[in-house]
């Protein structure tokens, strides 16, 4: 027993001392360095508890388990962000032992130990004041393996310019909390690092510490990208750079193209021209996080890693890329420059990736249909394989393929249906990742008569048999109006293989309605092999019910993609794409393809509200770029090709709306929100329709124009009538304009369109993280969090409530806490007033309806749809079949993520929602409901899962 016990201290030392990675050490008070000892903690910590209770036998076993216990905590609390490794400085060790004895309850002994740290800290104060003074005893490594003193005056310079022109930050708090963590023969790049983690580390406390963090960031590009050149001597700050950015930009070109980073073609430029005009301020635009985005994921970089980008010219090589077939090339790639520069508007990230590289795959969105044989099923998934290799989000219409049971002519067995062969596209996804930048990302659609839709929705769940379930692949619904009502008529449903209904998939509205009743009435009279009759709402509930469980299927709506299609002489929408923004036609022969790019609204909103003129010079240029995408693109597959130039569609959306809202002080749960929603995309409709006309004057109209909507006079917002002969009395979409929309419809009319489809509201989250506002047309997830996606873990706090928060002198470290502990949230903090509790309110807090209601009035003018996620705090199915019915019955043609709250946030939420609830019903009237389906609240996506291709 003894020789247990006088064992025991040694195992549970080296116990925690197991679990501490291998390369963690140690930055002690005279910048040396020494190993992590996890026992030096457990030894600290018992003299503080002997010193306050006595070394007698029954305190003993006490403090032995507690120490061991608080150690732990220590332990954990300073390695859980170093898995690989890294350093630590003793003062922060010795403030995790403070805590940890605080939240223990451990008081008596936390209150030794504090006077103990001042005492120690007087006593070395003491002595530095009586030893003389030494400076720069830090030594700095080289990659050479040579030792310099480290350069102060250099980083203080760094700082001052990092730090010019943001009157709340503390450059000198950033410097000396780095020289705290820098030690004795630290290598030369992690100096640089350091700056940039300590200015990060800010953040939360003030977001122009972003600014900060991205400027200090801008050194290690520099020196990287200088470096690669051989022009890194002289240059130490970005005033050192400005005067020779135009010098580096010409052999920066020369050199990545001589080694087949980019386009020969570019060296063709006058690269003097185009270096003069690049503005080297706009470096210092960025925040932290998206300086940080572009650098891990855009910057073109050797096969060694190292990237030779620096953020003008990069802005420029895409705009060369976009101006490569331009008369005036020069002129022309210095205007996309300017604008892509400016942040008013960011091309998607394939142009960004891409343009004016040796393979400019430049597009965003792919839509295919899949044959029903072997051969087109194979070749679809082949196809799948090769448009996703260089970054294209692909959207897939199954319905074609028989069903489960479907008579096999040529083995004269049964089918297997649809979902072996979506396992099979599922992997290929997975297995053929986007140029190693991102995850293969698809999406399946299947119609809801499909006879193999109950297993469809099934596929992303995480029980039953694994060879039928798609993990990595995401799944929508494609919905026709006939079973939205017979749901909400509780009427009944047949569902049927497309085998011996093949007329199915090529009808919509009226003429669908007439065939798919004659076919019930022939599957009722025995007449087909293969259906099944169902409750119409018993369908509807199980398709709530697995988006609520699993995130997917998705809602989207096929009638009204179909009957309001500007191109639908030539053929029928089958699907969406990856994020449902996309509405294009698909056969065997062609696969449609779209070219996006999103204004940022919030740089177009001022003190007089929005910005019309320049919005308009905004939409004219951006739709120039889209319609050269089309030209200048790398083409993966022929189908492909054919389909871009002879319909040459666009997709120009927004994102930071409610940026814009924010700028405007209106909150989103409202009808003010609504009206903006409406008249902002009034705008850039009405500008986007005039530029395509414009471009078709100069260039000529798209070869498919002849037959489609426009050349009969028939704008976006007119076809809403197209939808509701259809409907019947299942529509309610407001009407109202205020532009001259009657000169316009003229012009389309006479003069054509250069692009079949001009408008589409994309995700945006990667972008929008580059240009600094929130993405798309989402709500603000939190007002504090952090962020995570591929290019690590950021804070995120929102600026405007920060700014708000200062004037009423109310931001201070207490509240930095308190929207920490509420999670983002401000509504349970009591000293905020309520106008910024209903203007900062976040998505979870908005009922979801306002997000419909808004979606719905930019609906009316865009030609395409929109990336539409829908934030539920507390789902249930009576929620979501409100929600979901209002969404259709508000003519919506798509809708995307279902996010719900996990129930730790749900007990920290206090928000009352029923003063909202009602002005919306006021606003909205009535739509029709059902009955609970019972399911309770589980997490259906989360939206920071770096994982996620949504969130990316």
């Amino acid at each position: 027993m003894a020789s247990s016990s006088a064992r025991e201290p040694q195992d549970n030392r080296a116990e925690i001392a197991a679990r501490v990675p291998g390369q963690v050490q140690v930055i002690r008070r005279n910048a040396e360095v020494t190993h992590f000892d996890p026992n030096k903690i457990m030894v600290a910590m018992t003299k503080a508890f002997l010193a306050v209770e006595g070394s007698n036998a029954a305190a003993s076993s006490r403090i032995h388990d507690t120490v061991k216990t608080l150690t732990d905590q220590v332990v954990g609390a300073l390695t859980r962000r170093l898995p690989g490794g890294g350093t630590v400085h003793i003062e922060d060790i010795q403030d995790q032992v403070e805590l940890a004895l605080m939240r223990a309850g451990e008081h008596k002994v936390a209150r030794a130990y504090v006077l103990y740290r001042e005492q120690r800290a007087r006593e070395r104060a003491e002595k530095a004041a009586v030893a003389p003074r030494e400076t720069h005893r830090i030594k700095v490594t080289r990659a050479d393996g040579s030792t310099h003193p480290l350069d102060m005056a250099r980083l203080q310079r760094l700082m001052t310019e990092a730090c010019r022109g943001l009157a709340a930050v503390d450059g000198q708090a950033v410097l000396d909390d780095t020289c705290r963590n820098l030690f004795d023969g630290i290598k030369e790049a992690d100096v640089s690092q350091a700056l940039v983690m300590s200015a990060r580390a800010l953040i939360e406390q003030e977001p122009e510490y972003g600014f900060v963090a991205a400027r200090l960031l801008l050194d290690i590009l520099r020196r990287e990208a200088l470096g690669f050149l051989g022009m890194a001597v002289g240059v130490e700050t970005q005033a050192d750079l400005a005067e020779r950015y135009g010098d580096y930009f010409t052999a920066y070109v020369k050199q990545a193209a001589d080694l087949e980073l980019l386009d020969r073609r570019l060296t063709q430029y006058d690269l003097e021209r185009l270096g003069a005009a690049l503005e080297p301020e706009r470096d210092l635009a960025f925040t932290y996080l998206g300086l940080q985005t572009l650098y891990d994921r855009y910057f073109i970089h050797s096969t060694h890693g190292v990237r030779c980008e620096l953020p003008q010219a990069f802005f420029m090589r895409v705009a060369m890329g976009l101006a490569m077939n331009e008369l005036d090339r020069e002129e022309r790639a210095i205007e996309f420059y300017r604008l892509l520069s400016s942040f008013d508007f960011m091309s998607s990230t394939p142009t960004l990736f891409n343009a004016g590289t040796p393979r400019p795959q430049l597009s965003s969105c792919y839509l295919t249909t899949v044959p029903d044989d072997l051969d087109g099923i194979y070749g679809a998934i082949k196809d799948n394989a090769l448009l996703s290799k260089f970054a294209g989000g692909l959207g897939n219409d199954w319905t074609r393929v028989r069903g489960m049971g479907a008579h096999i002519k040529g083995t004269n067995g049964k089918s297997q249906g649809v979902v072996p062969f979506l396992k099979v596209a599922n992997d290929t996804a997975v297995a053929v990742n986007q140029g190693g930048k991102r995850k293969g990302a698809v999406c399946a659609y299947l119609e809801t008569w499909h006879i193999d839709v109950e297993e469809f929705l099934e596929l992303r769940k995480n029980t039953g048999d694994d060879r039928r379930r798609t993990h990595d692949m995401n799944t929508a619904n494609w919905v026709p109006d006939l079973f939205m009502k017979r749901v909400a008529e509780d009427g009944p449903w047949t569902l049927l293989s497309p085998d011996e209904t093949p007329d199915l998939h090529d009808l919509t509205g009226r003429a669908f309605e007439d065939t798919y009743c004659a076919y019930e009435q022939k599957a009722a009279r025995g007449k087909l092999r293969v259906s099944k009759t169902i409750k119409a709402l018993d369908l509807w509930r199980k398709m709530l019910g697995m988006l609520f469980e699993t995130g997917h299927p998705w809602l989207a709506f096929k009638d009204p993609c179909n009957l309001r299609y500007t191109n639908q002489h030539l053929g029928q929408v089958h699907s969406s794409n990856l994020c449902t923004e996309i509405t294009l036609h698909t056969n065997d022969q062609e696969i449609a393809v779209c070219n996006l790019g999103s204004v940022n609204l919030a740089a177009h909103v001022g003190e007089r509200g929005l910005d019309t003129d320049r919005l308009a010079r905004t939409v004219s240029t951006a739709m120039r770029m889209l319609d050269n995408v089309i030209d200048y693109n790398y083409y993966s597959v022929p189908q492909a090709r054919k389909s871009n130039l002879r319909h040459r569609p666009v997709g120009l959306g927004i994102m930071g709306f409610q940026d814009a809202l924010y700028k405007l002080r209106i909150p989103y749960a409202g009808e003010e929100a609504v009206r903006f929603a409406d008249l902002s995309m009034e705008v850039v409709a009405y500008h986007a329709i005039r530029a395509s006309t414009d471009l078709a004057e100069e260039r000529g109209r798209y070869p498919s124009f002849e037959g489609s909507l426009w050349s009969r006079g028939i704008l976006p917002i007119d076809s809403i009538a197209q939808l509701e002969g259809s409907r019947g009395g299942y529509l309610q979409m407001d009407r109202g304009s205020t532009l001259d929309w009657d000169g316009l419809r003229e012009r389309v009319r006479t003069v054509g369109m250069r692009n079949s489809n001009c408008m589409a509201i994309a995700p945006t989250a990667t972008i929008s993280n580059i240009v600094g506002v929130g993405q798309s047309i989402e709500p603000t997830y939190q007002n504090l969090f952090v962020k995570s996606n591929l290019s690590g873990e950021f804070t995120v706090v929102n600026p405007y409530l920060v700014r708000d928060l200062k004037e009423r002198d109310l931001w201070d470290p207490v509240m930095v806490n308190d929207l920490k502990y509420y999670d983002g949230s401000i509504q349970a903090i009591d000293r905020i007033p309520q106008d910024l509790k209903e203007l900062y309110a976040t998505a979870f807090e908005i009922d979801p309806r306002w997000l419909v209601e808004a979606a719905s009035r930019r609906q009316k003018w865009i030609d395409q749809a929109q990336s539409l996620n829908l934030y539920m705090r507390e789902p249930n199915g009576k929620k979501l079949d409100n929600l979901y019915k209002l969404a259709w019955v508000r003519g919506l043609k798509t809708t995307y993520y279902l996010r719900s709250m996990g129930a730790t946030h749900l007990e920290k939420s206090t928000m009352e929602d029923a003063t909202k609830a009602s002005q919306l019903n006021a606003v909205g009237g009535d739509y029709p409901s059902g009955k609970d389906n019972g399911t309770d609240e589980l997490q259906a996506c989360s939206i920071l899962d770096p994982e996620c291709e949504a969130c990316q």
